[in-house]
Order: C-alpha cells, then structure tokens, then sequence
C-alpha cells in the first residue's frame, strides 16, 4: 500500500469511488428510513453534490488536503482532511476505501497519514464524524479503534 498526495488526475476515480461508498447508505439506509420527501429535501441530488464536494476537497491554499491509497496499481482509497492553524484543529471530512480493500487496513493508514499531516501542521485536536446507523457502524468501529472518543448527536427530521 502506498500513500500520496492527490493530483488532479485522481478527480474522476475519487468521485467514483465516493458515490460506490456511500450509495448503499443513501439509497438504502436513508431513503427507506425518511421517506421520499425528506430524501429528496435532504439529498435528492447526491450523487451531483458529491461530484461538486470531491472536486473541491483538495486547496492547500485554504488548508485543505487530500491524500490517496494505491494497491494493485489501483486507488484503493483516500482521506480528505483540513486544518484550522488558529484554532489548532483539524476536521476529516472524507474516508473513502474500494470495497475489495475493506477490512485490510487501509482506512486506519489513511486515517493515521491524515492525522500526522495535521500534527505537522500544527493541529492538536481532530474532529471526524459519522453516522450513528447500522450502515456506518464500521467507520465508527475504526474511529475509536484509533483513539477517538464519541459524541452522542441526534438529529431528527419530519415532513411538514
């Protein structure tokens, strides 16, 4: 596995990747529980957003990085993380690894190449969510596997 800086020849393969991660969640974790209005409110349009979101994760000029993961001369991953040098904090907003690398090890070596890039940076402190749902379990799993300590949020949502 090997770990590198984002280029903009990844773009394409990321945003793919991002909508093959996290379709099941939206298609059938969300839709079903919501129901169609809400879904549509909420995310009707999410394969567009993220298509907009990836292409914009990566601005070292605005504290935003990127780092991918390379096995079998494939992407088998990335992270997406930023800093806030005033506040020393540091946010992942993305963690993305392909299905054939699941449960390998891959989003721990994202995760702790993220964390060590914000270190570097000056970050003392870093926030990594996920949702609370049967869909996310395994993402939670690893997050506190690396040391993170959970925060209890609800949200909820009703159609008016």
């Amino acid at each position: 596995m090997h770990i590198r800086t984002y280029v903009e020849h990844d773009l394409a393969q990321l945003t793919e990747l991002t909508i093959e991660t996290f379709g099941p969640f939206y298609e059938d974790h969300f839709r079903p529980l919501v129901g169609e209005v809400i879904f549509a409110n909420q995310h009707g349009d999410w394969r567009d957003d993220y298509r907009k979101q990836v292409a914009d994760l990566h601005d070292p000029a605005s504290h935003k990085y990127v780092a991918v993961t390379e096995a079998d001369d494939a992407i088998a991953g990335y992270v997406a993380w930023s800093v806030d040098p005033a506040r020393r904090n540091g946010t992942i907003s993305h963690v993305a690894v392909a299905s054939a690398y699941r449960r390998h090890g891959v989003g721990s070596a994202l995760c702790e190449h993220a964390f060590a890039e914000m270190r570097a940076l000056g970050a003392e402190v870093v926030e990594i969510g996920t949702g609370g749902d049967p869909f996310h379990a395994p993402a939670r799993a690893l997050y506190e596997k690396l040391g993170c300590t959970p925060l209890p949020v609800a949200v909820y949502y009703r159609q008016l």
